[in-house]
């Protein structure tokens, strides 16, 4: 099987966008769009994400104590843009406060979770983060920014 016919099968999977945001040990910030997030465990809350293993990002997130996963709404398909743009301050001019352990949480996002950097498990290109969940916020109602077929949506397509 190859890459692209894999990967096009996975883009049939609609799923939620999110921003993982973390702090490095000198205080610069990294953030990043993913789309490889899901819930693991209600007791202790837990949940997982994975980055690729060449990443620039991957000493942050893997040395860090703590990092945010933060779930677009809808009307934040440009910040989805930018945080997946190489070689670019991707906070600038970007509204967020300080979560745990110093992680950004972005304005405006449909949920955030605050986690510690619980585990990892190397799979493949990727790296596994299950982080387990200190404090957690959601807008009820707010609509969700959506991924499918490579394309963002603000609803799901019929």
């Amino acid at each position: 099987m190859d890459s692209q016919h894999f990967r096009a099968a996975l883009g049939m999977f609609a799923t939620g966008v999110t921003i993982v945001t973390a702090r490095g040990a000198d205080g610069s910030l990294v953030g990043l769009t993913a789309n490889s997030f899901n819930s693991v465990s209600l007791d202790p809350p837990l949940v997982l994400w994975s980055l690729a293993r060449r990443a620039g990002s991957m000493p942050v997130f893997s040395q860090g104590s703590h990092y945010a996963i933060n779930i677009l709404a809808a009307d934040q398909m440009a910040l989805a843009q930018r945080f997946a743009t190489r070689d670019i301050d991707r906070f600038a001019g970007v509204p967020w406060r300080e979560g745990a352990g110093g992680a950004p949480v972005l304005d405006g996002v449909v949920a955030v979770f605050e986690c510690a950097n619980r585990s990892q498990y190397e799979e493949g290109d990727h790296v596994i983060f299950v982080g387990e969940v200190e404090r957690c916020e959601a807008r009820p109602g707010a609509q969700p920014l959506i991924f499918h077929g490579g394309r963002y949506f603000t609803e799901l397509p019929l």
